[in-house]
């Protein structure tokens, strides 16, 4: 846990004048592998970050929602039903979405005044907006005396994201942030949500989370229009082959191969990334099992290289700091992780050389790009969960 809840605590009663009665958090998670898979029904292979959303509460009695965000300064308000969005305090749109979808789901919604307060980087790839989402929910949770199962609670997140935020995002980012486990990652079938903790006990080496501090203005445009591609290719290639088929999970890559002349040259690469990135997922996780250090750094390397000449969501920041990282000593793999277009990087890296590893990362970077990074060192953390009641 990154932040202290007795943080929280004073912040709220600075805030508002009163302790606040539940405190909740739910973690950031970086995906070892599995990009731009999950809305194609296919794998991914996250685990929770040590960086948190940390959200207190105290309930009122009138039927208002006051919340504050503590890294924006910035304070909204909603009364409980009137769920519109706000352009002016978009933060505010995750509490909404997660209200609005247990609203539907007929669960009891306490009216509260809200802090909100987190570590987990905005804008980075590391996914601060189902950490939110998690927490605010767990929240809810807690204030109302129920509880949602794990894929209930993932799937309602996702709902938030596609049907009020309109993001046409997968499940995979609440799954993690719900599901997380200490000393874990999680390989996930995203189309049955069957899952698999796998044990991250390399001896030998860490994982090295590196922000670009790169500007992602072009993530949730290309991002939409990545998933209107895949869908483009799975329909096309499904009336070709006359097979039954819902998604690019439904196909292998020597299907692709047999349909390339009829699908637009940047939509078969699309799905090449896709199907490529299944198999070496499910390969990756393989390789974690076994402790093989070396194929699960040439499965990240093959990743990157495909999200960048075939996905076409990396940018100068990543590439740059990918291909700093891969030439330095102790590095067995390094790529993008998360939406792309800016963020992060994940780099898996002999943990004897980690420190001078980041250092010399920074330096190098710094020097090409002219950009002040960022690095997080982190073990697979616990999903969110209540950290005080009462």
């Amino acid at each position: 846990m990154s932040i202290d809840p007795k943080r929280a605590h004073a912040e709220f009663e600075a805030r508002f004048g009163r302790p606040p009665t539940v405190i909740t958090r739910a973690p950031g998670r970086v995906n070892i592998i599995g990009e731009h898979t999950d809305y194609n029904d296919g794998f991914v292979l996250p685990m929770a970050i040590e960086r948190d959303t940390v959200v207190a509460a105290a309930p009122r009695e009138d039927r208002l929602l006051e919340v504050y965000a503590s890294n924006f300064t910035q304070t909204a308000s909603a009364e409980l039903g009137a769920w519109q969005r706000r352009p002016d305090t978009p933060w505010l749109d995750y509490v909404l979405g997660v209200a609005a979808e247990l609203e539907k789901l007929d669960k009891p919604l306490a009216a509260a005044d809200v802090l909100i307060l987190g570590d987990v980087p905005v804008g980075a790839g590391l996914s601060s907006s189902a950490s939110l989402e998690m927490a605010v929910l767990t929240l809810f949770e807690a204030l109302g005396d129920f509880q949602l199962e794990g894929e209930e609670a993932a799937r309602l997140g996702r709902r938030v994201e596609n049907d009020f935020l309109g993001v046409n995002s997968g499940i995979m980012d609440q799954f993690i942030a719900r599901m997380g486990k200490v000393g874990h990652a999680l390989f996930l079938d995203c189309r049955s949500c069957a899952y698999d903790l796998v044990p991250v006990t390399f001896d030998k080496a860490r994982f090295v989370i590196a922000d670009t501090a790169g500007e992602r203005g072009l993530a949730a445009s290309k991002y939409n229009e990545r998933v209107e591609e895949c869908r483009k290719a799975s329909e096309a290639m499904a009336e070709a082959l006359k097979k039954e088929a819902s998604s690019l999970r439904d196909f292998s890559l020597q299907e692709l191969l047999a349909c390339k002349e009829i699908l637009p040259e940047p939509v078969f690469r699309r799905a090449r990334h896709v199907i490529t990135e299944n198999d070496r997922t499910e390969d990756a996780c393989q390789a974690m099992r076994k402790g093989d250090c070396q194929a699960l750094g040439a499965l990240m390397n093959g990743s990157h290289t495909s999200l960048r000449a075939d996905y076409e969501v990396t940018c100068q920041e990543l590439d740059a700091m990918v291909d700093i990282a891969r030439g330095l000593t102790g590095c067995y793999g390094a790529r993008m992780t998360g939406a792309g277009f800016g963020g992060c990087t994940v780099n898996f890296v002999a943990a004897d050389r980690a420190k001078g590893f980041a250092d010399a990362l920074m330096a190098q970077y710094r020097k090409r790009t002219g950009k002040t990074g960022q690095v997080i060192v982190s073990s697979p953390a616990e999903g969110a969960s209540v950290l005080r009641k009462g």
